[in-house]
């Protein structure tokens, strides 16, 4: 396949970049310093003292080392707007209205004696209540609102043809319509339309059957007030853990309170929980903690962790997720960074020949699924981000997903086939280890040649689309930082990403900019691990003054809020305003101890020994101790003074260390000192940015020989692309299409005065009447008997692990050429963001693997919700050619028992 850039400025990034402060211009920080000394650091949202941290009108303040006081008081629930935005939703989808199209009503007090209500809204008709707001008039706690939903046009529908036509031209089946909700922008409303499902009380009824749904909903409950505590004070014993002391008491008991949550994130089974607010062992979750802090600090606790995501027949668990799990999501291979650091911190011989087959076998099972041969890259969604909505364009389905190539998954794949390759060289398997040296190399190359964006200094978000990939010129902090860690990015690229990456005043963005009409979760929020992870990358780089915000960063949310929350808004930096939070969460606590570990004393483990690489920014000049320290059959107490990244002198009681390293064969309780040179690494700065939302996504026609778009909001300009090419820009809303040539794809993205560009349009074909034909498939196998409508021909056929595991598929084309091959199914066995029946097939011509076909769900008992695969390009002679569709030992799910789609038709599109 072939791809292109987006034509994409940044000019405005670059005259935005700015340092922060990293020190006081005059005065350097001194020891044990009063609350009047100068700050150790400061931004334009708050500043940092050696004992206290002051944001605005709220101070956190360290006591003690064990004691932290906050009068943080979340805004979130001030002065809210009365004007509730609004859209309904059938099945948990955002199918009422297009994008950028919402209700809204005026949520203030009714006449006297008057609730407070809608009127009946007739589904897909948009409602504006005529009433103004005054701008001093707020929402008042404890509002009820009743909503009224008038679904009797659809109703009528269903009675007449047995169906509903959606917005997009989406058919809605009677059998397929399960519920209706409301989403909307004022809590208890959310804009989370995969998870209202879960949200009872959205859910509109209609007990009289007379047509009209209703529910009533209490906005700016009094019980949704944020609160945070008002103090901390240390009640476990840690004693068992490192212990650490500095010149600086804030961060000391900073590194206190994240010891006592770790100690809180074990559960009674010995494995990790990953959040106050969330049971239950996550395969990315706990494998980005441990790599961060917890091999070094519970390396017992991970090591069971990491066998509870492992299946009966030894792979790598892929957490539920979108379209059911994998190969939607492919960045379960995180475990085995996690499995080698535990073995580099414990040295455990036993611990590597267990963990070494299940990453052997699951990078086995990944690559016929979801390498890409052609680019070296590997698909599947975004590690960690993945909630489609707050990362992807809306058009965008789990098949999409799947098709897409991620920078931070990618990167998590490039570490996984180095760890392999180390395993098996430790192991003497040096045929495994040659495959996976070379696998990773590939990734790598994809990765430099295919992702990078050299105007601005960093890797693109992703490779997206269907026939005809693009780049999104999003920044991905996760991806960029795990870029640098992991040796993606070579030395000057590695210094290019960390000083170009745009951050915010609060810290760097999981992506940016952001995204339009999506309120903050992944979008417009920073989450501590992957600060964390920035910071790590910025101490390799030796990028001091990111660094050192990275500290503060993380270091901020946890002394107001005084718990290690999961994310916060990136533009105010609160607790309260993401769509999903909770406090004591695993991975945000461990990254804090990280940037101590990793960052400030510059504990980096290997198979043979403990290399110190320190890190200490001048703002933190001093003296620290990290004492009780365990390191395999060791403990050792090192003492860190002075400041910079290069070493004067180390010595292990008293004798000079040599290449400061401590073999792994040492035992028994030791003192290692550091002397750092005193010399600051040389200048590099932060690309600090303001917020910025990028311009929606276009929704595009073609009609009468044009392309067709409604205006974007803020969008001066639109790009168009022809088959990932730029094609033409304009400031019009339609553009004349060319004399047909054959089959081609167009998108259309809008540009802002800024020069940032939203998402590219979903693919549009145009002549595709004349380059498509379409194989039924109940002309090749017996029409399966279940009463699901909606399809094409005179039926359809069912796949799954008992019927019809082989199909033969005769495919006749009129010439020799490149040819996209897709399937048109149904997948109701669950929703479209969680479960794990994912249904896949092998696509092969003869003995020559041709690709996997991916089937994800698409709504749980939506079966006449019928949709398509990812596609394969083949290249096909003139005439009859047989292809096989099976079910092989590749295709395992990970539900396991079931791995089932109802096939329509295989579609055939030439592409050239």
């Amino acid at each position: 396949m072939r791809h292109s850039l987006l034509a994409f400025s940044l000019s405005t990034l670059g005259l935005l970049g700015a340092c922060q402060m990293s020190k006081p211009a005059a005065t350097p920080a001194v020891a044990r310093a009063t609350p009047a000394a100068a700050p150790l650091w400061a931004s334009a949202a708050y500043t940092v003292y050696p004992d206290s941290l002051v944001q605005g009108a709220f101070t956190a303040r360290a006591l003690s080392r064990t004691r932290l006081t906050s009068d943080y008081r979340s805004p979130a629930n001030a002065f809210q707007s009365p004007r509730v935005s609004f859209k309904f939703s059938l099945n948990g989808k955002d199918n009422e209205m297009p994008p950028g199209q919402d209700h809204l009503v005026v949520a203030l007090p009714a006449a006297a004696g008057t609730a407070l209500s809608t009127p009946p809204i007739v589904f897909g008709q948009q409602y504006l209540d005529p009433r103004p707001a005054p701008a001093d008039a707020y929402l008042a706690p404890d509002t009820p609102l009743t909503i009224r939903l008038d679904l009797r046009p659809m109703l009528a529908a269903f009675q007449a043809q047995g169906f509903y036509q959606l917005y997009n031209g989406q058919k809605l089946y009677q059998a397929d319509f399960k519920h209706v909700f409301v989403a909307g922008n004022t809590a208890p409303l959310t804009w989370d339309f995969d998870n209202l499902i879960n949200k009872p009380q959205l859910e509109l009824l209609d007990p009289d059957g007379d047509g009209i749904y209703e529910t009533t909903v209490v906005l700016n409950a009094h019980a949704d007030q944020p609160t945070t505590a008002a103090q901390w004070q240390a009640s476990l014993d840690v004693s068992g853990f490192p212990q650490l002391e500095s010149d600086y008491p804030l961060l000391d008991a900073l590194y206190n309170l994240a010891l006592e949550e770790a100690k809180r994130a074990v559960e009674p089974d010995g494995t990790f929980r990953t959040g106050q607010e969330w049971a239950g062992v996550w395969t990315r979750d706990i494998s980005y903690s441990i790599i961060l802090a917890q091999a070094l600090l519970q390396p017992e606790v991970a090591k069971t962790s990491l066998r509870r995501k492992v299946t009966p027949t030894g792979r790598i668990i892929q957490d539920t997720g979108t379209g059911g799990a994998w190969s939607v999501s492919t960045d379960r291979i995180i475990w085995a960074a996690a499995a080698w650091e535990i073995y580099q911190t414990t040295g455990d011989e036993a611990w590597l020949r267990e963990v070494y087959p299940i990453v052997r076998n699951t990078i086995e099972d990944d690559v016929p699924v979801a390498y890409d041969p052609e680019t070296g890259l590997v698909r599947g969604e975004s590690s960690f981000l993945d909630w489609r909505e707050q990362t992807y364009p809306k058009w965008m389905q789990p098949a999409d997903i799947y098709q897409s190539q991620n920078l931070g998954t990618n990167a998590a794949h490039y570490q996984g086939n180095v760890v392999l390759a180390r395993m098996a060289t430790q192991l003497g398997e040096t045929d495994v280890a040659q495959a996976a040296t070379e696998r990773a190399e590939r990734i790598k190359r994809g990765l430099n040649q295919h992702l990078w964006l050299e105007e601005p200094g960093y890797y693109g978000q992703f490779r997206y689309g269907r026939n005809f990939p693009v780049v999104s010129p999003k920044a991905e902090a996760l991806g960029e930082a795990l870029a640098v860690l992991f040796g993606v990015a070579e030395e000057g690229r590695a210094r290019t990403v960390v000083a170009g990456t745009p951050v915010m005043d609060f810290g760097v963005p999981c992506i940016y900019p952001q995204i339009a009409g999506i309120p903050p979760y992944h979008n417009n929020a920073v989450w501590p691990f992957v600060q964390s992870y920035w910071g790590l990358a910025a101490a390799r780089v030796g990028n001091e003054a990111s660094f050192l915000a990275s500290l503060m960063a993380v270091a901020r949310p946890a002394a107001l809020f005084l718990t290690n929350k999961e994310n916060f808004v990136a533009s105010n930096g609160d607790f309260a305003g993401t769509q999903i939070n909770s406090s004591n969460m695993l991975w945000s606590l461990s990254g804090s101890l990280g940037l101590v570990y990793k960052g400030l004393f510059g504990l980096n483990f290997q198979p043979d020994g403990l290399t110190f690489r320190p890190f200490v920014p001048e703002a933190l000049r001093g003296t620290r101790r990290l004492r009780n320290l365990h390191y395999r059959d060791a403990v050792l107490s090192v003492e860190l003074t002075g400041f910079g990244h290069q070493i004067a002198r180390i010595t292990l009681d008293g004798q000079p260390l040599p290449d400061a390293t401590v073999p792994a064969t040492l035992t028994g309780a030791h003192t290692i000192r550091i002397e750092l040179l005193n010399q600051a690494p040389p200048a590099a700065g932060q690309h600090l940015v303001p917020p910025h939302v990028a311009p929606a996504t276009p929704a595009v026609t073609a009609t009468a020989g044009r392309l067709r778009w409604e205006p974007v909001p803020g969008a001066t300009a639109y790009q168009v692309l022809r088959n990932g090419q730029f094609a033409a820009r304009t400031t019009d809303t339609a553009l004349p299409l060319p004399a047909a040539a054959g089959y081609a794809e167009y998108q259309v993205l809008a540009l802002d005065a800024a020069g940032f560009g939203g998402f590219a349009s979903e693919p549009l074909p145009v002549a595709a009447a004349t380059s498509r034909t379409v194989l039924e498939l109940e002309t090749v196998a017996p029409r399966a008997a279940q009463p699901y409508q909606g399809y094409s021909g005179q039926g359809f056929i069912e796949v799954s692990k008992s019927a019809n595991r082989r199909l033969t598929l005769p495919v006749t084309v009129p010439a020799a050429g490149r040819y996209a091959l897709d399937f048109r199914y149904a997948n109701g066995n669950g929703p479209l963001n969680t479960s794990n029946k994912c249904a896949l097939r092998t696509l092969r011509r003869g003995e020559e693997l041709l690709g996997t076909v991916v089937l994800p769900q698409r709504g749980m008992e939506e079966w006449s919700d019928w949709g398509y695969s990812n596609p394969i390009e083949v290249t096909l002679p003139a005439g009859r050619t047989l292809l096989t569709l099976t079910f092989e030992a590749a295709n395992e799910n990970m539900h396991g028992e079931v791995n089932q789609a109802m096939l329509d038709h295989l579609r055939i599109t030439r592409l050239d």
